[in-house]
């Protein structure tokens, strides 16, 4: 069974910034895309960012300019540097993985990002 351990969630004041870190336990191979979601209460869980095994990368428009994905599919990690957070960044986060080519994906437990005006 894949497991995909989050880490860097947190509390900080609107303008802040967080990092968040995500690695996939064992290590899986031929991971195409990586990326995070996140879902806040109330609501359904929405894309945030991803990022392909050729580098290509997507953001919610939400997101553009403030966050940025990084990582390696091959080593199975994927990170979020988020600046400028803003109160509406508050939700738990979910770190995904996927090989669309046999529909195989999966995702982590979530770690809880708050932002306080």
């Amino acid at each position: 069974q894949v497991l995909l351990v989050e880490s860097g969630g947190g509390s900080v004041q609107a303008g802040g910034s967080l990092r968040l870190s995500c690695v996939a336990h064992p290590t899986i191979f031929g991971i195409q895309i990586m990326g995070w979601y996140r879902q806040a209460p109330g609501k359904q869980r929405e894309l945030v960012a991803t990022m392909t095994s050729a580098g290509i990368t997507n953001y919610a428009d939400s997101v553009k300019g403030r966050f940025t994905i990084s990582g390696d599919t091959a080593k199975n990690t994927v990170y979020l540097q988020m600046n400028d957070l803003k109160p509406d960044d508050t939700a738990v986060y979910y770190c995904y993985s996927s090989k669309p080519a046999i529909k195989w994906s999966s995702w982590g437990q979530g770690t809880q990002v708050t932002v306080s005006s």
